[in-house]
């Protein structure tokens, strides 16, 4: 605790040091010294004081501002000393960061939610105090770099990262940060996922999920109100249009789904789609393509993707060549078995409930499951009996397949068909008794 203290100490003298007179710039090197310690708490120490150094020289104005030179070429200069101190101690605020963007991914949970608070807050501090110049008088500016760093260290290639990203979270509510971190994920998917040749990569894309999945779009360009930069001209910024973030959200998505996933994730994925994605893209229909690489992936995905099918098709107007073939080659005994079999008998309730579907197409459906329910738990048959029930009385003229007499083809339906309802009536008596 001594030690603790001491450390404490050292550091807050310091960072006084350092603002209080130039002359003791040098100083800094000790706090940054202290960011690569051994020990959790001196790290501690050095990450509160770079916070309270650094933030204090924002609120100056005392870092350089525009393209950083490179330092030696601007102290050996003939600029003034102004000039040179700022560049100097803006070469040592960038040294800060990098040393920051690798705590995130130290040993202590305590250290890495201390690093990342501390770049966010270097983050609306250079928000309000900008080290870019400006495109144009009156332009926007924005910290997009020191943000893509957060992001980066957010999504680590080979740890579990879940914990520091439900922690970052709480940012994710102001519009312009979640704008801007969709911006930064599809960028670093684009290059993470070159550099690695496609291969996959659990932990990473766990990573992305956990830090996409919760995001929360807004319904009307009229909820967001709230943006970490106060801009004056708020209506022209592009931030500030919902349709650009629409854009960014499916332009983040799409990236992320075109890559091969594992199969926990592709669950994950089409559990959450009808809800929380598709309908905040501007064009759902291209989402076509990852549906249709986990519709063939069969069992559950298969099961899960219909959800998504089921909207493209209906509410999008898509088209979808062998659609039935495929609905119908799902239909094995461990549908009976899957977490998903509620979801998976209303959907296919729904796809086969129009009037225009020949009768021959229900019939196969109706012969089919009317087979798999011979061997079907018991539970299950209280939601497959009912299904087939409908299907008739949806389509009269499959009742030939158990009121059609002399028929070898009706007499094997009805049987199968009489067999599944007696293993129900029989389910249904013992668990009265």
């Amino acid at each position: 605790m001594a030690e603790a203290g001491g450390h404490a100490a050292a550091v807050a003298a310091c960072v006084d040091a350092v603002l209080g007179s130039r002359g003791g710039a040098n100083r800094v090197f000790e706090i940054l010294e202290l960011l690569a310690a051994e020990e959790e708490e001196a790290v501690a120490c050095a990450v509160r004081a770079c916070r309270r150094l650094f933030g204090a020289l924002l609120e100056r104005g005392e870092l350089f501002v525009g393209r950083l030179p490179a330092e030696e070429a601007a102290l050996a200069g003939a600029c003034s000393a102004e000039h040179k101190y700022k560049v100097w101690m803006r070469h040592r605020y960038s040294s800060c960061l990098d040393c920051l963007s690798e705590l995130l991914g130290h040993g202590s949970f305590q250290v890495k939610e201390l690093s990342l608070c501390t770049l966010m807050k270097f983050v609306e501090l250079e928000a309000e105090h900008p080290l870019v110049e400006a495109e144009w008088k009156g332009g926007f500016t924005f910290p997009r770099e020191l943000l893509k760093i957060v992001v980066d260290g957010l999504i680590p290639l080979n740890e579990d990262a879940s914990l520091l990203i439900s922690r970052f979270q709480e940012y994710m509510e102001y519009d312009d940060i979640r704008y801007f971190v969709m911006k930064a994920v599809t960028e670093s998917i684009g290059q993470v996922m070159q550099k690695t040749k496609e291969r996959p990569l659990p932990f990473y894309q766990q990573n992305i999920f956990s830090l996409i999945s919760p995001i929360n779009m807004p319904n009307k360009e009229r909820d967001m109100v709230k943006f970490m930069v106060k801009q004056d001209n708020r209506e022209e910024w592009k931030v500030s249009k919902l349709q650009a973030h629409k854009q960014a959200f499916e332009k983040m998505w799409l990236s992320f789904l075109k890559h091969k996933l594992p199969t926990g994730l592709y669950k994950k994925v089409l559990v959450i789609l009808h809800d929380c994605i598709l309908p905040y893209m501007n064009e759902p229909t291209l989402m076509i393509d990852f549906l249709t690489v986990a519709y063939g992936i069969g069992g559950a995905i298969s099961l899960l993707a219909l959800n998504g099918l089921f909207i493209l098709i209906h509410q999008h107007n898509l088209e979808y060549p062998d659609f039935y073939k495929k609905l119908y080659s799902l239909l094995d005994p461990s549908i009976y078995h899957v977490k998903y079999r509620a979801r998976f008998f209303h959907l296919a309730d729904l796809f086969l409930s129009s009037s225009h579907l020949p009768a021959y197409l229900v019939a196969a459906f109706i012969k089919r499951l009317s087979r798999l329910a011979l061997t079907a738990p018991p539970e299950a048959l209280l939601m497959v009996i009912p299904f087939i029930c409908n299907l008739f009385r949806r389509h009269p003229a499959c009742k030939v397949l158990v009121h059609r007499p002399n028929g070898p083809e009706a007499l094997a339906a009805v049987l199968l068909w009489v067999s599944a309802v007696l293993r129900l009536e029989l389910f249904t008596s013992c668990r009265r008794y």
